[in-house]
């Protein structure tokens, strides 16, 4: 049955999963870090208050769980001991991103002997990771931070993207705009410029589709 209680227990349930705290979940997510808080889920006068639909949509996203695990924990079923799939994929530094070798054209790794890393969350056999290096990235990603990034999956506005140039250069960034001629990128960082860069110079956009945080 669903009820108040059951998807505050879920997304508790899911966080813990993913050996996180409620804040920790919601700022993975890109929320307010109060967004789950105890506080939050009754109104002054008492009545309950539910998540938005949107927020656990982001949660969702942000663990690389899927729908029917999260009803599943709705439903009580699975509970907080059963283990999120573990995958490995290939770990590479900003820096081995940016230079040439390490990609075919359509932006997935090449060759073989890579790191590999292992992530509580699901992955594709086209998923790499990324570990950030210094801190154009904050407050959003951190140095050392992994990000689990999917060339060739869909992208829209607001998704947070790797692109690699042309150039070499290599950078995380939230997507505003894309067009046949250019893509705008808004940066994480108010300390470092947005960009509006020509596809002719765009190597590859792939999708940001988990993070340790």
């Amino acid at each position: 049955m669903l009820s108040h209680d059951r998807v505050w227990a879920a997304i508790d349930a899911l966080a813990e999963r993913y050996s996180l705290s409620a804040s920790g979940l919601a700022r993975r997510a890109g929320l307010d870090s109060t967004a789950f808080n105890k506080s939050k889920r009754l109104s002054s006068d008492g009545r309950p208050r539910w998540p938005s639909t949107e927020s656990l949509a982001k949660i969702i996203e942000a663990t690389g769980a899927s729908l029917e695990e999260f009803t599943g924990l709705v439903e009580g079923l699975g509970g907080t001991a059963s283990q999120p799939r573990r995958s490995s994929v290939p770990l590479l530094g900003f820096a081995q991103a940016g230079a040439g070798g390490f990609f075919d054209d359509a932006g997935y790794p090449a060759g073989q002997g890579w790191d590999l890393v292992e992530l509580p969350a699901r992955a594709t056999a086209t998923s790499y990771a990324l570990k950030v290096q210094g801190d154009s990235m904050l407050p959003l990603y951190r140095n050392g931070d992994v990000l689990i990034v999917e060339p060739g999956a869909a992208t829209r506005k607001g998704d947070r993207v790797v692109v690699k140039t042309a150039a070499g250069e290599v950078m995380a960034k939230v997507l505003d705009r894309q067009t046949a001629k250019s893509i705008l990128l808004v940066s994480l960082n108010p300390d470092h410029p947005d960009r509006d860069i020509p596809m002719r110079d765009v190597e590859w956009v792939a999708r940001i589709v988990w993070a340790s945080q």
